[in-house]
């Protein structure tokens, strides 16, 4: 029986630094989508006409109701075989970032409908319209309500950016992998980058909590 042998991992350090770096790129990317696209999602479900909202609830059960690593390749591997061929790196993106999308829609649209309604008659009766009440007073609350929550979906999304490596992907897991096709040491690498992924766990807990003190400040 082999014990465990650490002096592997450095030859391949720059492997892993740079599955690393594409871990965090897929991160904050699919992460900006998540939210941009959440915050459209909860403004249609609550405000559009049924026409529109049914098909965008239906798309939310839809990612809701599948397993992510599904969704990943209906959209690299099913897109591409009608013609619409993406490149990995973008559908991991989109794959991820509607992914929890939905989940930040569901959470976002809870935030909205907390809103005090007084909120929203103060609003109207100072002059503003509809769009700018939602604009300047009921959604900048909703987020900050649900910073907690939408923080918990981000550091989900930071683990399960590893999915990712199925299509092709150079992150984390995916430059392991990699390691280990020719050292033939899988404990040293897995180690490694469970290591890694809990120091990126750490950094991004700390940023959540540093956004949620300045958040309660600026009250």
């Amino acid at each position: 029986m082999q014990g465990l042998d650490f002096s592997v991992v450095p030859p391949y350090a720059d492997i892993l630094w740079m599955g690393v770096w594409w871990t965090v790129v897929l991160t904050i990317s699919a992460a900006a989508i998540s939210f941009v696209f959440g915050i459209v999602f909860a403004l249609v479900v609550l405000y559009a006409p049924k026409s529109v909202a049914l098909p965008v609830r239906g798309f939310m059960w839809l990612f809701m109701g599948t397993p992510l690593l599904l969704q990943l390749f209906l959209i690299y591997y099913g897109l591409g075989q009608l013609g619409f061929k993406i490149p990995a790196l973008i559908a991991g993106i989109i794959g991820l970032g509607l992914h929890f999308a939905v989940y930040n829609a569901d959470i976002l649209r809870a935030g909205i409908v907390a809103v005090d309604a007084g909120q929203t008659e103060g609003a109207r009766s100072l002059g503003f319209g509809r769009m700018q009440t939602l604009r300047y007073f009921i959604v900048p609350q909703a987020i900050r309500n649900t910073i907690p929550a939408m923080g918990n979906n981000l550091i989900v999304l930071l683990k399960e950016s590893s999915l990712v490596s199925i299509i092709g992907i150079a992150e984390l897991v995916h430059a392991a992998q990699l390691a280990i096709s020719e050292t033939f040491r899988p404990f040293e690498f897995y180690i490694t980058v469970a290591a890694l992924y809990y120091i990126l766990n750490l950094v991004l807990e700390a940023g959540l909590r540093q956004v949620e003190k300045n958040v309660e400040v600026s009250r």
